[in-house]
């Protein structure tokens, strides 16, 4: 869905590695898909759900705890 993602990219930190993924940000969204098989398809996730989930990840800053 090239009109509606932005560029894919990787992380910095993976750039050695062949398994990983790669994400897509727009305005409104954030894409996940697989770098290795990119033709299988994606996961498209609203930016305040993809937001809460690094945010757990990261610790909830609500319970200052992760998951």
């Amino acid at each position: 869905m090239p009109d509606q993602q932005g560029q894919w990219r990787k992380s910095t930190y993976s750039s050695s590695q062949p398994d990983c993924v790669e994400l897509s940000v727009t305005a409104d969204a954030t894409a996940v898909r697989d770098s290795k098989q990119p033709e299988a398809g994606q996961l498209r996730f609203p930016r305040t759900s993809f937001s809460a989930f690094l945010a757990g990840l990261k610790g909830d800053w609500r319970t200052g705890s992760g998951w």
